[in-house]
């Protein structure tokens, strides 16, 4: 039976409305600025005359960025800890959360104790720095991956998913003659996709957007990742244009405000463009693995 929604259920609903819209309005508002901006000419940015349209409409910020091979050379840095580090992150995550899912393996409650325990208690910055240095992991993208290969909330996620994964359903495996990494291979991970689209999401933008553990443990500017190189761009008065160059003779010894917009939304847009593609898969992992704990 329907029963009609009472007056506080509707104000309820209105207040639910107004307030995820203006909460949308907030996250969405200071992205169009910056993509209005960056298709903006530097007098119109110079003279704050641009809100959320481009004023006096240019592409000349996109080409100078294009042009430049170091933006390039970070971009793919960007690239390649984005899709290596969450293949790293994924294997090293399933390879662990998988034995301590199945009842039959010992000391699978003393690595959950453990793996706990890394997310109350911390290292330091410098015992982790000292430790990468004498790993001989400094100036190396591998100290972007591998001290990071394992989230401990991501390991619980995992874990609570393969818990659900019948018991009867891996003895059958083993019955029929399957080897742990083959049963693994082909049962497991096949029902697996969900939660393996959500944690990758999650490690792919933390890759995406790695800063701190760049500028710790990174000092050559040929491995400087994207947000770095972003950073640099931002905070530097001066962005380096040839005034005899015909390409950007109409950007020279103006403001280069539109020219770190156009690099904002260049390192924004990828990783924005793959949740489109996961999120069937995102929205199902999310609320299965996190049925039991």
């Amino acid at each position: 039976m329907n029963r009609k929604p009472t007056a506080g259920w509707q104000v309820f609903n209105i207040f639910n409305v107004v307030f995820l819209t203006l909460l949308s309005l907030a996250m969405l508002l200071p992205f169009l600025n910056v993509l209005a901006q960056s298709f903006s000419s530097s007098q119109a940015i110079v003279n704050g005359k641009v809100l959320f349209l481009p004023v006096q409409f240019t592409a000349i910020n996109y080409q100078y960025v294009f042009s430049d091979a170091a933006i390039w050379r970070s971009f793919g840095v960007t690239v390649y800890i984005t899709v290596v580090g969450t293949l790293i992150n994924l294997i090293a995550t399933a390879s662990l959360a998988y034995p301590v899912s199945r009842p039959e393996y010992a000391g699978r409650n003393a690595v959950v104790i453990m793996v706990l325990i890394t997310m109350v208690f911390t290292a330091p910055l410098i015992p982790n720095f000292i430790l990468m240095k004498n790993l001989h992991l400094t100036n190396s993208l591998w100290a972007l991956m591998i001290p990071g290969a394992i989230s401990a909330f991501n390991f619980f996620v995992m874990r609570s998913f393969f818990l659900q994964i019948p018991s009867e359903l891996i003895d059958s495996g083993r019955i029929d003659g399957c080897s742990e990494l083959r049963m693994i291979w082909n049962i497991v991970l096949p029902l697996s996709k969900p939660v393996m689209a959500s944690l990758g999401i999650f490690y792919a933008v933390g890759h995406w957007n790695t800063y701190q553990s760049a500028l710790y443990y990174i000092n050559k500017p040929a491995l400087w990742p994207l947000q770095v190189k972003l950073r640099q761009l931002i905070v530097s008065e001066d962005i380096s244009i040839d005034p005899n160059s015909s390409q950007f003779s109409g950007l020279a010894h103006m403001d280069p405000e539109g020219i770190k917009m156009a690099t904002i939304i260049i390192a924004t847009i990828p990783i924005i463009l793959i949740y489109p593609f996961l999120q069937r898969h995102f929205v199902k992992g999310m609320m299965v693995g996190s049925v039991k704990s």
